[in-house]
């Protein structure tokens, strides 16, 4: 019978994972501290070397980089416990799955109540790779486009986003058009580019237009709550939007 719980921290501050390991030992006798870690490249040196811990307590965030990317670089069995100070639809993530988190600094209660639903799982079954894998791609940020390699006359040309400055759907064809006044048409809806597009920097104003944030040259307001929408390079004039999609805009547009 295994007499000790194994665990490995995953922290690149020394006060929280003293921290950690103080409040391990004071909630359970039959924990085991296998070691600390504070990089991504420390964590895939011990795993390619040792057997996975029974319990992996790992910072969102380690000196160099995401501890997401360790998962890419080894593959690890055990049950993680996040800490964290991610966003809420992180945690719900987190928790959804049954992988617990702790907010820092760690609090006593909240890490006893971890490792007691690590003792529940442990007695149900193993929390796989699988698991940890979807998991992660529910949190990790999402990597959205930064080019595109456009079929153009007889040859394809590299268009980076950052020269898009709008894109208008016409007669069911995408066109894309260029800061530089260049326009293509390019083999994907706009829905599809949508959703490969960072929202951050492109909009979608209406069911014809997707637009680049420094592309817009003036906003006017117009009739019944609607906006028009002036832009660079667009010579079919303004472009409206619709009293509800009018706060949106503005909310994105202030951000």
């Amino acid at each position: 019978m295994k007499k000790s719980i194994d665990v490995l921290i995953l922290e690149d501050e020394k006060l929280n994972s003293d921290r950690v390991e103080r409040l391990l030992s004071e909630i359970r006798k039959d924990v085991k501290v296998v070691g600390v870690l504070p990089s991504i490249k420390k964590s895939v040196e011990w795993f390619a070397i040792n057997k996975d811990p029974d319990l992996v307590l790992m910072d969102v965030k380690l000196a160099d980089g995401s501890s997401f990317d360790i998962f890419d670089q080894v593959d690890i069995g055990s049950p993680v416990v996040f800490t964290t100070a991610y966003d809420e639809y992180a945690i719900k993530a987190f928790k959804y799955k049954s992988v617990d988190y702790l907010l820092k600094p760690v609090d006593k209660e909240e890490l006893a109540s971890a490792l007691l639903k690590f003792d529940s799982m442990s007695q149900k079954s193993h929390l796989g790779k699988p698991v940890i894998e979807e998991l992660i791609a529910q949190v990790r940020p999402k990597k959205y486009r930064n080019r595109f390699l456009i079929p153009h006359r007889d040859t394809y040309k590299k268009v980076d986003v950052a020269d898009i400055a709008f894109i208008h759907s016409f007669e069911s064809t995408s066109y894309i058009y260029l800061f530089s006044g260049e326009k293509m048409s390019v083999p994907q809806t706009l829905e599809s580019l949508e959703q490969e597009l960072n929202p951050d920097i492109f909009f979608r104003v209406n069911r014809q237009y997707i637009v680049h944030m420094d592309s817009i040259e003036s906003v006017q307001d117009h009739f019944n709550g609607k906006l028009k929408l002036i832009i660079g390079n667009n010579k079919e004039g303004g472009i409206m939007i619709s009293r509800t999609k009018a706060p949106l805009f503005k909310a994105w547009l202030e951000y």
